[in-house]
Parts: C-alpha cells; sequence; structure tokens
C-alpha cells in the first residue's frame, strides 16, 4: 500500500476508522472485503499482539463485565480474519477480556478485512484519542509506527491531532530503564515526572524518591536539576550552590516542552546560556527549522 496514501487515511482520524468501521453494513452492502455482523464463539477470538495497550484495570473490567451480564454488549468488537475460524480483534479488547470475564460463549463482531499496518494503524489512533493508553503504551505505539511503518514524528502528530513535540516528549520516555518505566505504566508516576528523569545519573533510584515522597513534577524538576549539576561538577555533591529560580526552571521545562528536546539555562550575571541537547541530526534539523521560521 502506498505510504502516502495510508498517511492520509489514517489522517482522516478516528472518526472516519473507528466510527465507520462500528457502523453494520446492510446485506448487500457495495464495500468489498467487508462482512454485516456476525456472533462468534468467543474462543475464536484472539488479541492484536501489536495493540500498545498492554495494561486493563482490573476493577473497571469487572465492572464492565457487571454491565455486560445485565446487557449484553452493546458495541460489536472489531475484528479481522485471522485463518480458518479463527479471528483477530482491531478494536475493542477491553470488551472482548469483560465478555470473558461475564462467561459469555459468543460475542457479536464486524468482521473488517485490513492488513497488519491498518490494523496498528487503528489500534493507535484509536486508543490515544480515547485516552486508554498509560503514558509508556502511547510511546510504545509511536514508537512501532516509526520502525515498521517509516512515519516521522510530524507525520505522528498530524495523524493524532497533537503537536510534534507531544510526540518527542513521549518518545523520550523509552529512554529510561525498565523499573522506571514500571512505575510509568503502573501509574506511579506521571509522564511529567519521568521526562524530568531521562538525563539524571541513575533514574531508577530518584524514582523511588519521588514516589516515596509523594513529589510534585516541580520537585522532582529540581530534584533532577540538582542530579544533572553533580554530574557535571562532582564537587556539586559536597558544596552548596545556588539552586535555579522557580521561573527558571518553569521556563527550561516549557522550552523542553515546546522543542521535545532537554534544554538547559544558566544565568551568568546579566546574560546567560541557553543549551539545547540533541541526539539525532533529525531532532537538530527540528531546531534549525523553528529558529528559521522566526
Amino acid at each position: 500500500m502506498n505510504d502516502d496514501i495510508s498517511k492520509r487515511r489514517l489522517g482522516r482520524g478516528l472518526a472516519a476508522l473507528i466510527g465507520e468501521m462500528d457502523q453494520p453494513l446492510p446485506v448487500g452492502g457495495n464495500k468489498p472485503g467487508v462482512n454485516p455482523d456476525r456472533m462468534i464463539p468467543i474462543e475464536f477470538v484472539s488479541r492484536n499482539p501489536k495493540n500498545p495497550r498492554r495494561y486493563f484495570n482490573e476493577d473497571e473490567l469487572q465492572d464492565l463485565a457487571s454491565s455486560i451480564r445485565q446487557h449484553g454488549i452493546v458495541q460489536p468488537v472489531v475484528v479481522r480474519t485471522a485463518g480458518s475460524e479463527r479471528y483477530e480483534i482491531i478494536a475493542g479488547e477491553r470488551r472482548w477480556r469483560a465478555a470473558q470475564l461475564a462467561g459469555l460463549v459468543e460475542i457479536p463482531v464486524i468482521v473488517r478485512d485490513v492488513d497488519d499496518r491498518t490494523a496498528l494503524e487503528i489500534a493507535i489512533v484509536e486508543n490515544v484519542q480515547r485516552s486508554d493508553l498509560n503514558p509508556l503504551e502511547e510511546a510504545l505505539g509511536y514508537e512501532q509506527l516509526i520502525a515498521e511503518h517509516g512515519y516521522t514524528q510530524n507525520d505522528l502528530g498530524e495523524i493524532i491531532g497533537k503537536s510534534r513535540s507531544h510526540v518527542a516528549n513521549s518518545l523520550r520516555l523509552l529512554k529510561l530503564p525498565d523499573p522506571v518505566r514500571d512505575m510509568l505504566a503502573a501509574g506511579s508516576l506521571s509522564a511529567g515526572h519521568a521526562r524530568a528523569l531521562v538525563s539524571t545519573s541513575d533514574p531508577t533510584v530518584l524514582a523511588k524518591t519521588i514516589v516515596s515522597k509523594g513529589m510534585s513534577v516541580r520537585d522532582a524538576e529540581r530534584l533532577a536539576q540538582n542530579d544533572i549539576k553533580a554530574q557535571n561538577d562532582p564537587a556539586y555533591g559536597t558544596i552548596r550552590r545556588e539552586e535555579k529560580d522557580s521561573d527558571t526552571l518553569a521556563l527550561e521545562r516549557t522550552l523542553s516542552d515546546a522543542l521535545g528536546l532537554d534544554v538547559s539555562i544558566n544565568h551568568r550575571g546579566s546574560g546567560g546560556q541557553i543549551k539545547i541537547a540533541y541526539k539525532t541530526l533529525e531532532q537538530l534539523e527540528d531546531v534549525c527549522r523553528l529558529l528559521e521560521r522566526r
């Protein structure tokens, strides 16, 4: 499938991709590769292994299962064929899981004939726009589209209706070690907390400190900044130095979020320095384009 056509199709948004899929077609509909609603045994359905969503709240699943026992599945699960009498979920894994808890033998499905790429696109866009992904799952979804289908950060920003810097900041979270990523996935750390730790010497230790003390994002940024200073100046750990004021830290955070890169501001008398850290030529080119536009 042509890349530009695929990206334009995805850019139509969730309403087009999911909304159309959730509407059953009348018998004799003229769209090729589309089947009307049907009931199929639940054991014939399996999850999409590339679905970016990995975490499901058990209490919420139980609540949904109770609702399904009373009212059934109101919205069918969207699937695609995956072999003889086998189906793979495109959208609706949460409903499928709750239906199993509710003890359903069959579930209503809408079958759509889509390829691997489209199935992945739909799964990511659906979850992101419905805010069903935690920050780590969102970042992994973006990474999948970039690695497997050649999307740029700008492409993804346009597709999901968010800024390029939002995508860049999400991807930065993947630099964190597994223990910190686990805290992020579990909700112990917010994306703001986690972003502050990306360039620190020991993100895991600092993350545990943030969680145990219930630190705010601002406190976490100050803790991370002190750690980065200590990396650059070993004496910092033993000599008391003036910390950056809250206005400077807030400006660093604003610029970092706008660029999707680590930004450091250091005052020196009436002047100072702004440092922008980049790791790839694409990131450098993005900064250059932003500066040139101004």
